[in-house]
């Protein structure tokens, strides 16, 4: 792709960088943004900053905030007594967007992949750990993509927390295996939540 500027190509080259981006695409939205009012573009490119610069990520449970404690930690009507495991905050989002979920949320970071070189250790599991040996925690909801990956994460964490006295549960198999979370519809998601089976009980479908 041949550019009569190189203060376009480089932008283009940026942007393209973006996950399912390609050249052709980054340019469309580059030159898009050069149409726009120079004051829009100012503020994207702002906000895009401010974003990276000054986002936290909840001190308890790890979903990305504003403060050192996410909305949902401080809603006093929250379930604090059970915690919806997800692997990232795109999956909180998909889960509280069904209303069906009224306690709390662990974002794990990850799931553990060892062809990708993500074990345990690269993930917020030990503080979840420790949230369950505090003994204020009365069950966990694995809500984990039903895929190779977020099933051994599952079990990893089961084995890990297995001799306190807490329920672990996974969300109902409504979930196509080998589906993303995020991708699946709200009326399946919300389902799989509220009828939620017990962890050891999926270990032997």
């Amino acid at each position: 792709m041949e550019f009569s500027s190189k203060l376009l190509e480089n932008a283009v080259n940026e942007m393209s960088q973006l996950p399912g981006i390609g050249k052709r695409t980054a340019l469309r939205l580059v030159l898009h943004m050069l149409r726009q009012p120079e004051e829009q573009t100012y503020q994207l490119a702002n906000a895009l900053s401010k974003v990276r610069a000054e986002i936290n990520f909840c001190k308890s449970c790890h979903n990305i905030s504003d403060d050192i404690l996410c909305e949902i930690c401080r809603n006093p009507n929250r379930n604090r007594a059970l915690i919806c495991v997800v692997e990232d905050m795109r999956d909180v989002m998909a889960i509280e967007n069904t209303s069906s979920f009224k306690g709390l949320y662990h974002v794990l970071g990850g799931k553990i992949s060892p062809m990708d070189g993500i074990g345990p250790q690269d993930l917020n599991i030990n503080t979840l750990v420790n949230k369950v040996k505090e003994g204020e925690v009365k069950e966990l909801i694995f809500a984990m993509s039903p895929t190779m990956e977020g099933d051994t994460t599952n079990f990893y964490i089961f084995r890990q927390i297995q001799d306190y006295k807490v329920t672990t549960s996974t969300i109902a198999r409504g979930v196509a295996a080998g589906n993303e979370l995020e991708y699946t519809d709200e009326i399946t998601l919300g389902r799989s939540i509220i009828d939620r089976v017990p962890f050891e009980t999926s270990l032997k479908s």
